[in-house]
């Protein structure tokens, strides 16, 4: 499997079935968790009240799944593979495997799991495996992405 260096812009015609990044690690914190609260309106006590929470499954207070998903997201920007080449973001499959707790620090892994060219669109579909793996390296959450890409055609570059 080939290791990709973080690039920018990436056209679909770059990207190889199997090639893989990982991002920089991101802590989660009490502050992020509140501020999605705040922005999600979801304020379920298994994310806001310590009390609470110390009585369920986690025994602690867990980041929003949905947070964790967003944070991803960004993770995959910041890697530069995606810049000014992805026209759209088409869709996604996901699981929650693993609570997140306040304090863990999450990293996305990124593998072209599959590519189709679609001319009309003037580029293709890029499907990636996203792994989010915590400090340990257990998958926090896994699912794959759905990706449309520029052409390097249609963008007027050459090789």
């Amino acid at each position: 499997m080939r290791k990709l260096a973080p690039p920018q812009g990436l056209y679909f015609e770059d990207f190889e079935i199997g090639d893989s990044i990982e991002s920089v690690g991101r802590t989660i914190t009490e502050t992020d968790v509140v501020q999605f609260a705040m922005l999600s309106g979801d304020w379920n006590l298994i994310h806001t009240n310590a009390e609470y929470a110390k009585d369920q499954l986690a025994g602690e207070r867990i980041a929003h799944g949905l947070l964790v998903l967003s944070i991803a997201s960004g993770l995959a920007v910041r890697l530069g593979f995606m810049e000014d080449t992805v026209m759209a973001f088409m869709g996604l499959e996901w699981e929650f495997r693993q609570f997140v707790r306040i304090g863990d620090t999450i990293h996305l892994r990124a593998t072209v799991a599959d590519k189709k060219e679609v001319k009309r669109l003037g580029g293709g579909y890029v499907w990636f495996k996203m792994d989010i793996l915590n400090q340990d390296g257990k998958k926090v959450q896994r699912g794959q992405w759905k990706v449309l890409v520029k052409s390097r055609e249609l963008a007027g570059q050459s090789d």
